[in-house]
């Protein structure tokens, strides 16, 4: 069985500021300059932590927080409810509700916590050495859970109330009957395997649970353009349709046992059909990598194409979340770029010491 707890978390005091000049996306959802302007925002922004000048200093910042009293340690163990109100790359507005406990990481061959795609082995060196470093967690790995969770929002005011999302304090949550579901990385592979490399006898992380009956709970398709690529701009690979809204709606009506997915060129738009049993990306990932970028918006994909920037977009159907399971039930791991789940949580709202209860 999974071993979840609550925990006794680092919050933000008052003397930190406002909430909106302190937390931030988390770390690989941060573009260059909106890392220059948080950190700019506030010296207390959980950037300096996230995606510091310097390992040192991030460890050297964090506990002169503490010390400051910038940063305070609550006095009890707690489960937190997070709400998260959002609009979708597709336009729809949502809200999705999750827990933030503590979880005893363990390694993937013990079934308990499944991954759904591979990690780069410098990223987890970063991560590892950052956390060495500050020991405390400053944003949760994002984990779906395979079964019920019942969340009713309580009748007072959240703890906090930022940018869409709203955390408050649960007494006496019931963790138990959670143990024995299957949980399953969305976000944060390469945190979690940091965490394990560090303490692989009994590592703690701070994790967001969303069960995949929530209604709020959405996966989005990562499209793919090629640039460079002359030998993908013209068609003949598919299907022609004389628009591509004509062609979205043949990938619509596409049966899920095989890969599908439209190819945008400016010769034309066509339905790709690919193997039985092949994922969308899949299909896509037969012409390689070279030349290739990512979105979720299917409009900046074909943007792209049109501008003349890209020869070629593929956009790709939503991933379902039983799929996603099921592949990382078979021990297997899906492309890269495969799913986006959106929103990712903030970092900044908890933070959980590696050692959560000294």
């Amino acid at each position: 069985m999974a071993d979840l707890k609550p925990f006794r978390a680092v919050r933000y005091s008052g003397a930190a500021g406002p909430a909106a000049d302190l937390v931030a996306p988390p770390y690989d959802a941060v573009t260059p300059d909106e890392r220059d302007r948080l950190l700019t925002r506030s010296p207390y922004n959980v950037l300096h932590l996230t995606l510091p000048e310097s390992d040192e200093e991030a460890g050297r910042l964090y506990r002169e927080w503490l010390a400051d009293g910038i940063l305070e340690r609550e006095a009890e163990a707690a489960t937190w409810l997070l709400v998260e109100d959002y609009v979708g790359p597709d336009g729809v507005a949502r809200e999705r509700r999750g827990i933030m406990v503590s979880l005893a990481a363990e390694p993937y061959e013990t079934g308990r916590v499944l991954p759904h795609e591979h990690t780069r082995a410098q990223i987890r060196e970063e991560r590892l050495r950052l956390l060495e470093a500050t020991r405390v967690q400053p944003e949760p790995i994002f984990l779906l859970l395979d079964g019920r969770l019942d969340l009713e929002l309580p009748a007072r005011p959240p703890e906090l109330a930022v940018d869409g999302t709203r955390l408050w304090r649960l007494e006496g949550f019931d963790l138990a009957p959670l143990g024995a579901v299957a949980l399953l990385i969305a976000d944060g592979h390469h945190r979690y395997e940091s965490a394990l490399r560090l303490d692989a006898d009994g590592a703690r992380i701070m994790v967001l649970l969303v069960s995949t009956r929530d209604p709020g709970l959405h996966v989005f398709p990562t499209h793919r353009t090629f640039s460079g690529r002359p030998d993908l701009a013209h068609t003949g690979e598919g299907e022609a349709h004389e628009t591509l809204e004509a062609a979205l709606a043949a990938l619509a009506e596409e049966p899920r046992s095989h890969s599908a997915a439209v190819a945008y060129r400016r010769s034309g738009f066509e339905l790709v059909r690919g193997r039985e049993g092949e994922l969308d990306v899949e299909l896509v990932d037969r012409h390689g990598l070279d030349g290739i970028a990512y979105t979720p918006q299917a409009a900046e994909a074909a943007g792209a194409v049109e501008r003349g920037e890209a020869d070629a977009a593929f956009l790709l159907r939503e991933p379902r979340v039983k799929e996603i399971f099921a592949v990382a039930r078979r021990g297997e791991r899906m492309p890269p770029k495969s799913t986006y789940f959106f929103p990712k949580p903030l970092s900044g709202l908890l933070f959980h010491p590696v050692e959560p209860d000294a």
